[in-house]
């Protein structure tokens, strides 16, 4: 039997930390339990330790604004790094031999573009480098970080999130703690979560 939530919050917990994430309808047919780590200092602070005993050896983080710079803030200060690197949401006048990938944001419900500025650029070439995010959904997001890791040079070695929705979560190529709900709005007020394509395969065949 296919489980019903029952707005206005979603009771979520990770790492101890417990949560009421509002249901956000972001079109007719797909609604979200926002979570949001922007300022949540103890969520983050409980999710980091736990990230990183996932990670291998990495000489870099990379982000992209806006949500990751918290986590990604917060896990450098733990491995302790002197800083990690920024893909920016705009091309600042500032920026010079900017390299840029665009993507198809489902927060936004819009084409995106990552700018990564040359000086951050150099900091990746030929290093380590651990991608790091809040969410891992559709993966567009990750697959322009992605691109822009591999202009600059880097050695992509990890791609780490909190949460992986969708089909994201049966990627065997990304680090995650928990899998996160994307929901369907139903006429009566409830939510359902929506069943991936992947999953549907999985229960079709049995696997887990």
């Amino acid at each position: 039997m296919t489980t019903r939530y029952t707005p206005p919050y979603f009771d979520f917990e990770i790492c101890g930390v417990k949560r009421k994430l509002p249901f956000v309808k972001i079109k007719d047919d797909m609604a979200l339990a926002s979570f949001c780590i922007a300022s949540d200092t103890e969520l983050v602070q409980a999710v980091a330790p736990e990230l990183i005993k996932r990670l291998p050896e990495v000489d870099v983080l990379l982000t992209a604004e806006a949500k990751g710079i918290i986590l990604t803030y917060e896990i450098s200060r733990l491995l302790g790094m002197k800083d990690f690197v920024l893909a920016r949401k705009s091309n600042k006048p500032y920026m010079q031999n900017v390299l840029e990938a665009t993507v198809y944001s489902i927060t936004t419900q819009a084409k995106q573009t990552l700018y990564l500025d040359g000086c951050d650029a150099e900091k990746l070439r030929g290093k380590r480098v651990a991608i790091i995010d809040d969410v891992f959904a559709t993966g567009n997001s990750l697959a322009a970080l992605e691109k822009l890791a591999t202009l600059a040079g880097a050695n992509i070695v990890a791609k780490a999130a909190v949460l992986a929705e969708l089909d994201s979560v049966y990627r065997d190529d990304v680090i995650f703690l928990k899998e996160h709900y994307v929901f369907t709005p139903n006429p009566d007020g409830t939510f359902t979560p929506i069943e991936c394509e992947e999953k549907k395969r999985h229960h079709e065949t049995g696997e887990k």
